[in-house]
């Protein structure tokens, strides 16, 4: 059962603390009734020393101090396949078959990362397609 951690014969809840109602800071939190993670987990803010080559260059290039809109993009996994989600498209982007993934989640939330970039530039992106059938000039 997700979220569950059996520890000897006791059953205890791993999320209890998202799901606490006590101590819910922001309105929204309230809300929903339970704390919205990221805003506590310090392992979610990338470390710049693992940045990519391309993600250094897209940073620079784009003027940006950090990775700023890219820092909640990580690997996940649709259907048992490392994939990244696309919030431009509600859907997920599977990593190709032949990327080999390190172990490290922060290395692969790098390479998460730059293949979202790649991708929402590629041709191969639905949003070219509208770009394409709805541009005037």
């Amino acid at each position: 059962m997700a979220g569950t951690s059996y520890k000897g014969s006791e059953i205890t809840d791993v999320d209890q603390f998202l799901t606490d109602a006590e101590g819910l800071a922001s309105a929204r939190e309230k809300e929903i009734g339970q704390h919205i993670g990221y805003r506590y987990d310090v392992n979610l803010v990338p470390d710049y020393d693992r940045i990519t080559p391309f993600l250094k260059d897209y940073v620079e290039f784009m003027g940006w101090d950090d990775l700023n809109w890219l820092e909640d993009v990580h690997m996940g996994y649709e259907e048992g396949k490392p994939a990244v989600f696309d919030r431009n498209i509600n859907g997920w982007v599977r990593v190709p078959d032949s990327i080999s993934l390190p172990d490290n989640q922060q290395d692969r939330d790098m390479i998460a990362r730059e293949l979202l970039i790649k991708f929402q530039m590629s041709d191969r992106h639905p949003l070219v397609t509208l770009r394409k059938a709805y541009t005037k000039f």
